[in-house]
C-alpha cells in the first residue's frame, strides 16, 4: 500500500512537471528538483541544479515547441529514497529559418532519485543512462 501511495504522488508530480516542460515553464519545471540536486547528462560529467536550470533555460530558448511522454520500466524504494527508471519520448520543433521548423526526437532511459523532504517529494538526483536523438 506504501509502494501505491509513493507512486500516485509521484505520478502527480510527473503530469506537472511534463506540462511545465511542454509550456516551457523553467521555474513550474524546475520545482520538482531539490536544491542538491546532482543532474548527469548521457555520457557528460553530473552537474548541480543552478548549472542545469542555466542549460534548460538555453533550451526551452531555442525551441519552438515541445511533447513530451515517458512510462516507467521499473521502481524501487531503498532507504527512503524512491528509484525509478523510466523511458521518456521528446519530439521538439526547432527554428529553421524565418518559417521552417525542424523535428527532433529524443528518446532517454532516466534514473530518477526521490526522497520525501518535508512531506514533498522531490528529485534528488537524475541520471540519463541512454539517449538517441533523430
Amino acid at each position: 500500500m506504501e509502494t501505491d501511495l509513493i507512486l500516485s504522488a509521484i505520478n502527480e508530480i510527473h503530469q506537472k512537471a511534463n506540462q511545465a516542460f511542454e509550456n516551457k515553464d523553467l521555474t513550474a519545471y524546475t520545482a520538482i528538483f531539490d536544491d542538491s540536486l546532482s543532474f548527469t547528462p548521457f555520457e557528460k560529467p553530473a552537474i548541480n541544479k543552478r548549472d542545469y536550470t542555466i542549460d534548460l533555460k538555453k533550451h526551452f530558448g531555442s525551441t519552438k515547441e515541445i511533447h513530451t511522454s515517458y512510462y516507467r520500466i521499473k521502481s524501487s524504494t531503498e532507504d527512503d529514497i524512491f528509484i525509478e527508471k523510466i523511458a521518456r519520448k521528446s519530439v521538439l520543433l526547432k527554428p529553421k529559418l524565418i518559417v521552417l521548423s525542424k523535428k527532433q526526437t529524443i528518446q532517454t532511459e532516466e534514473i530518477y532519485h526521490w526522497k520525501n523532504i518535508k512531506g514533498e517529494w522531490k528529485v534528488i538526483a537524475l541520471e540519463i543512462v541512454l539517449e538517441e536523438k533523430y
